[in-house]
């Protein structure tokens, strides 16, 4: 069995894209190739075929790899619910709330979690493409740790250092990563990998040079900007754009909530050209020429509506109601327009009970039971179809006489519809990837939908990638380093 580990000079320099895209060169080879990232911190989560959830990023990998995703791919998965605080899910489901302090003192136990989901997926497969996180030149993590260095040497996977030009001082952040890492951690790197270079690669020749002959390490290649990641969902809310893709005529804005989660479900709306997505940031209006509002998932929803209200939003989506605008939320966003929002067990933080914005005839009680489920169904009002999956804690209550949204193929029904038709919200993500439910929602507020689904995107996209890596990696000498026989 074969394998290979990219880590990174530091956050966002792109392993997950570039891991996607090796999943998926080596899947067009032939091979049988895994994603495996023991460590992640995201809520922009999925869910498994064993009713697990891992980060977005090793879903998508395994979709580049043509398999299921499964919980081993990320057997420790960190979920922020504050500045200080995560929710810890080991091998797919919840094992407690951490602090940030009580994680760097426990993070070590979960090494055998860790090298457990590692050695099930290497029985899987001829090769293992592992992601790192964040950066092995964090020393001060270094002790207990099971992202980097921890994990590699553990189970003696070779490093390939993967750094990101775009944001500049890259011989800096690759020589130094050297220079400060331990030296048995730095004989783990085989090679560097340079990531997203913008114009003609020949004119950092001389720059790649002085990073080999520094470092001792050989370079893989330099890798271009490539325009099919944009289609591919992002990890991480940090990349979110204030406006997303297309200037079209009909804006739909999205507040962007301190704990948003699973907004790659927004990004089949950021490819329809006669939509101009709007991604809100705190401080800034919700637009007032919008016509529909969507409020996100967030991984934490009572914190996230204070935080909302902080903003003023909760006044702008009042004046976007009276003047006839669609509201829609899902999953924390459905929890935050009903009546009220209970959480008597303290699930994300102090006991209590606090008012919604009140659109909708709900309430919601937060619960200790974790509901992940893929499912599939119809929405009422037009039978469109829809194919998603649920992630969230809490039950909601929809009062009497109230029109549900959606109904699953097992016959029960989710969400909640106002009398005139324009506030709605549910549980789903992923409600906008089929292309008939996306073109019912668009038209409602006047938009043409161009009926393309998001997996054909996807797809093409992850075909795009492995092709621009075939041409800019030196994929033999990865190959060599990984220990895949010519």
């Amino acid at each position: 069995m074969a394998v290979v580990m990219l880590q990174g000079t530091g956050s966002d320099v792109g392993k997950s894209v570039l891991v996607a895209g090796l999943c998926r060169l080596f899947a067009n080879r032939g091979r049988k190739v895994l994603p495996f990232k023991p460590q992640n911190m995201s809520n922009n989560a999925a869910v498994t075929e064993e009713g697990g959830e891992i980060g977005r990023a090793q879903a998508l990998q395994a979709l580049a790899c043509r398999v299921p995703p499964s919980t081993d791919m990320n057997p420790v998965l960190i979920k922020p619910q504050s500045d200080t605080g995560a929710q810890i899910v080991v091998h797919g489901r919840v094992i407690g709330q951490w602090g940030a302090g009580d994680y760097q003192e426990r993070k070590g136990v979960l090494l055998d979690a860790v090298m457990a989901s590692y050695s099930r997926l290497r029985e899987r497969a001829d090769l293992v493409i592992v992601e790192g996180a964040g950066s092995p030149a964090e020393i001060n993590l270094r002790r207990g740790d099971i992202a980097n260095m921890g994990f590699a040497r553990a189970a003696g996977v070779p490093v390939v250092l993967v750094g990101d030009i775009d944001r500049g001082g890259i011989i800096a952040s690759i020589v130094g990563t050297k220079a400060v890492i331990d030296p048995d951690d730095a004989a783990m790197i085989k090679g560097f990998l340079i990531n997203k270079f913008r114009g003609d690669p020949r004119l950092f020749d001389d720059g790649y040079a002085e990073i080999a002959r520094r470092t001792g390490w050989p370079g893989l290649g330099v890798v271009p900007w490539i325009a099919a990641a944009r289609q591919l969902p992002a990890e991480d809310a940090v990349v979110l754009d204030t406006t997303a893709a297309h200037d079209g005529g009909v804006t739909i804005a999205v507040p962007l909530l301190s704990r948003i989660a699973n907004f790659d479900d927004f990004d089949p709306l950021i490819q329809e050209p006669a939509v101009r997505l709007v991604f809100v940031p705190p401080g800034q209006p919700i637009p007032a020429e919008a016509a529909l509002i969507i409020l996100p998932g967030t991984k934490a929803t009572i914190a996230d509506l204070a935080f909302l209200r902080a903003q003023g939003w909760d006044i702008d989506i009042a004046a976007h109601v009276r003047r006839g605008g669609h509201l829609l939320g899902i999953c924390g966003g459905y929890q935050m327009l009903g009546a009220h929002i209970s959480d008597a067990d303290g699930i994300e933080g102090p006991a209590q009970r606090v008012a919604g914005l009140g659109h909708l005839p709900i309430e919601t009680r937060l619960t200790g039971d974790k509901r992940l489920t893929a499912t599939k169904g119809t929405s009422i009002a037009d039978n469109a179809c829809f194919s998603g999956y649920e992630i969230h804690v809490g039950r909601t209550t929809v009062s009497p006489g109230t029109a549900p949204l959606l109904r699953l193929t097992n016959g029960t029904t989710d969400g909640a519809v106002s009398a005139n038709g324009r506030i709605a919200g549910c549980y789903i993500h992923g409600l906008f990837d089929d292309p008939a439910q996306r073109a019912a929602w668009l038209k409602r507020i006047g938009v043409a939908s161009d009926g393309v689904a998001q997996s054909v995107r996807v797809d093409a996209a992850l075909d795009a990638l492995a092709l621009a890596l075939e041409a800019h990696v030196d994929i033999e000498r990865l190959q060599a380093i990984a220990g895949i026989d010519a």
